[in-house]
């Protein structure tokens, strides 16, 4: 069962990332691009052997590196090919309205991400419908049903460029050594 939570109430993550090696950051990349690899193959793609791959593996899954295992299911093949971006502003900021839009926000099964903004929108919503007339049911049957709601805007994706639900940590590390 895919997780689903309110992350609005969790503590702040901390700025100052833990430790990890190239190596680590090998094996994180790998595992991004094919999550089910075995450990045989995660072995000789990074270039260790199996055991000290797989203590390696075991630690950066304990120490949160790992978030979890998925699929990423192919939205458009199962009829839901319209992505949509909404941008909601609440008509009060206090922790109640905030905390009780965030739990029904999160339990809406159209809804793939949601995230509290700065700016001049509250909330950006990602949404997959069918169509056009799933969306329309979407709002009315589902989104405009949660108090608190003063102004929303949508906008249709066209085409995606990128879709991706992590950084590849040999890229970024890469770019960001280079910048220093």
């Amino acid at each position: 069962m895919a997780r689903t939570k309110n992350v609005h109430s969790e503590g702040a993550p901390t700025e100052k990332a833990p430790a990890y090696d190239l190596m680590d950051r090998r094996i994180l990349s790998a595992l991004r691009r094919n999550g089910r690899l075995t450990i045989n193959e995660l072995a000789t793609e990074v270039g260790l052997s199996s055991s000290p791959c797989w203590t390696r593996l075991k630690r950066l899954e304990a120490g949160g590196f790992i978030d979890r295992y998925e699929a990423v299911l192919n939205h458009k093949a199962m009829g839901f090919a319209n992505v949509v971006f909404i941008e909601i502003t609440l008509n009060k900021h206090d922790d109640k309205i905030i905390g009780a839009f965030g739990d029904a926000l999160v339990r809406i099964p159209e809804v793939v991400s949601a995230y509290l903004t700065t700016g001049d929108y509250d909330y950006l919503v990602k949404v997959i419908v069918s169509g056009t007339e799933h969306y329309e049911r979407f709002i009315r049957e589902s989104l405009y049903r949660i108090p608190g709601i003063q102004h929303t805007r949508s906008t249709f994706g066209l085409r995606a460029l990128k879709e991706s639900s992590s950084i590849d940590p040999l890229l970024l590390h890469s770019h960001h050594a280079a910048g220093d």
